[in-house]
């Protein structure tokens, strides 16, 4: 029988130490609960997901119905790559991760959905810097295309636009970058992002800056520990 609580692995980064653990949690769920961890931080846990699988599925869905192209920005545990998979429109994937010891865990299959990501050959992961390769910073998204582009930018990585992991990250949520990146971008094609605060006016006005259409959606989901409806936010933005 597994332990109520392991501690899968633990190894230092250059944002921080990131560790991912497991545990179950009796009465509450009969699943093993997945959870990385940044330092003290929280960043992912496999009981709230349904925010990571929407900004995939309302992303997608602004897109028309030609093969796509997809770039996920953050790998986490692997809820919004599987997600975007789910769709037949999608050819190809790529998951840009910085934190070689996530994808790591994702090749070893010791996170849930390491094995469906593994087997699928449109899924490659990319190790490196998601706001760097954003700038074309030294290629673009693709390090073996080059100045290619993509249908659909989807990004989970902070928590939100202005609660940063990375304090470096800031100057990514500002009309240049943004349209630095949006030149990643087919014509009409989408960048969505996860947000786990509310939707932000100023957030919206700059997104407007660059984008033709620009929408918010709210997601909504149960909260076990607090007993109560949580939220998140999806934003969705067409070129």
């Amino acid at each position: 029988m597994r332990p109520l609580f392991e501690q899968i692995d633990t190894r230092p980064t250059p944002i921080g130490q990131i560790t991912l653990r497991r545990r179950r949690i009796p009465g509450l769920t009969d699943d093993d609960i997945y959870e990385v961890k940044l330092g003290e931080e929280f960043l992912m846990s496999s009981l709230f997901v349904k925010a990571e699988e929407a900004l995939s599925d309302l992303g997608l869905a602004a897109l028309d119905d030609r093969p796509a192209d997809v770039v996920v920005g953050g790998l986490g545990l692997g809820y919004t790559a599987v997600a975007a998979l789910k769709h037949e429109k999608v050819r190809s994937m790529l998951v840009v991760e910085l934190l070689e010891p996530v994808i790591e865990w994702h090749q070893a299959e010791d996170v849930p959905l390491g094995a469906i990501l593994n087997a699928d050959p449109r899924n490659r992961y990319v190790q490196g810097s998601f706001f760097d390769l954003a700038k074309g910073e030294p290629t673009g998204f693709d390090p073996d295309q080059p100045g290619r582009v993509f249908d659909a930018i989807l990004l989970d990585i902070d928590h939100s636009p202005s609660f940063l992991l990375n304090a470096s990250n800031a100057s990514f949520y500002q009309p240049g970058t943004l349209a630095t990146m949006a030149q990643q971008l087919r014509p009409e094609g989408v960048f969505a992002l996860w947000s786990n605060e509310p939707p932000a006016p100023d957030f919206m006005a700059v997104l407007e800056t660059v984008f033709s259409r620009v929408e918010s959606h709210i997601i909504r989901f149960y909260n076990p520990f607090q007993n109560n409806e949580a939220t998140a936010t999806v934003y969705v933005a067409v070129k």
